[in-house]
């Protein structure tokens, strides 16, 4: 598939005119399946990058995080929002840099230097954050499947379940978590039309409430996800379900590459069989979930990701020094008058 001759279509014409966009567009690749070759013939075309900032969002008054345009699934960050996501190693993000040279719509001078100071970010955060994403892809697979095939009663215990790893999750990330506690628990319902049903005991004493509207969010959106309301259509169900079990196991894949070899392999070359043998269905038992087999492999990837992440080599946080010289160098650059359009036309 020719991706240069479609960003050609009018359709991407925002990316050309649009004043924060144009010329400042330092990265733009491919993302989604796309990215890491694993698509089908029902896969989205979807394109991120990166545009560095204007001069006033710098000197000035005004701000910028990312451009998005849901007709086309782009999606582009600012240099600022993205060089914070990678020293969180956020996956959506470090997938960005570790695509292969055709796999890149745009790269300017500086894009370059960006990809090749991927490193830079890299650290054992890497092993929370893939597996936090990876924590999250397992939920929505056990919550899918435990929708059809549990009573009323199992299902609000497997809720239960999904709700405490988000907290978990949400405690790892969240110092000011520990300022209290937050019990989970399944009792006699007191709402209608449930046997059973979950309760919260809560005490949380100077917590910030910005961190308080997180944590309850985070469990809002396991209940909400779970609880959606609409007539199944098993195909494409099964369609997603696979999906996500694909994913679950490229995230295990990408994050161990990463604390094992301090690379950002998004293109998954080596691991196409496993991966599309997983999208098309290869694990599914005729009950509609997984057989043993997948569970196995999931096993397997835990272990190893806790192996690679004990013995990798790389620091336990981004050497933030190096960082803040490479950021400034960059926006030094982006306050010169017309820097932007030089570079993008080579002048």
């Amino acid at each position: 598939m020719d991706f240069k001759k479609i960003l050609m279509e009018p359709k991407y014409d925002f990316i050309r005119k649009h004043e924060r966009l144009g010329a400042r567009v330092i990265l733009l690749g491919l993302g989604g399946s796309y990215a890491y070759g694993t698509e089908n013939e029902d896969s989205d075309i979807d394109f991120r990058g990166v545009a560095l900032p204007l001069v006033s969002d710098l000197l000035g008054l005004t701000s910028f995080e990312q451009y998005e345009d849901g007709g086309t699934d782009t999606v582009i960050y600012s240099f600022q929002k993205i060089v914070k996501l990678l020293l969180e190693c956020n996956p959506n993000t470090c997938e960005i840099l570790g695509l292969d040279e055709e796999q890149y719509l745009i790269k300017s001078a500086i894009g370059q230097e960006l990809v090749d100071n991927s490193s830079l970010f890299l650290s054992k955060r890497a092993a929370k954050s893939f597996g936090g994403y990876a924590g999250a892809q397992l939920r929505r697979l056990q919550n899918a499947i435990a929708r059809d095939s549990m009573s009323q009663s199992e299902r609000e215990g497997h809720i239960l379940k999904s709700v405490q790893n988000a907290l978990d999750d949400f405690g790892r990330r969240y110092e000011s978590f520990a300022y209290g506690s937050v019990r989970l628990y399944v009792d006699t319902a007191v709402t209608d039309g449930m046997d059973t049903e979950i309760f919260v005991d809560a005490e949380q004493k100077h917590m910030p409430l910005r961190d308080y509207q997180k944590m309850f969010a985070a469990l809002n959106s396991v209940i909400r996800d779970y609880d959606k309301i609409g007539k199944r259509n098993k195909k494409k169900d099964d369609n997603h379900l696979n999906k996500h079990a694909m994913h679950l196991i490229r995230l295990f894949m990408m994050a161990i590459d990463i604390l094992r070899c301090g690379e950002i392999r998004t293109r998954r070359t080596d691991d196409l069989e496993l991966l599309k043998k997983i999208r098309n269905g290869g694990f599914q038992n005729k009950n509609g979930g997984f057989d043993a087999e997948f569970y196995q492999i999931l096993g397997d990837y835990e272990r190893r990701l806790k192996e690679a992440e004990k013995n990798s080599r790389l620091p336990d946080n981004p050497d933030m020094e190096k960082v803040g010289a490479f950021v400034e160098s960059v926006n030094r650059r982006a306050l010169q008058e017309g820097f932007c359009e030089r570079e993008a036309f080579g002048d």
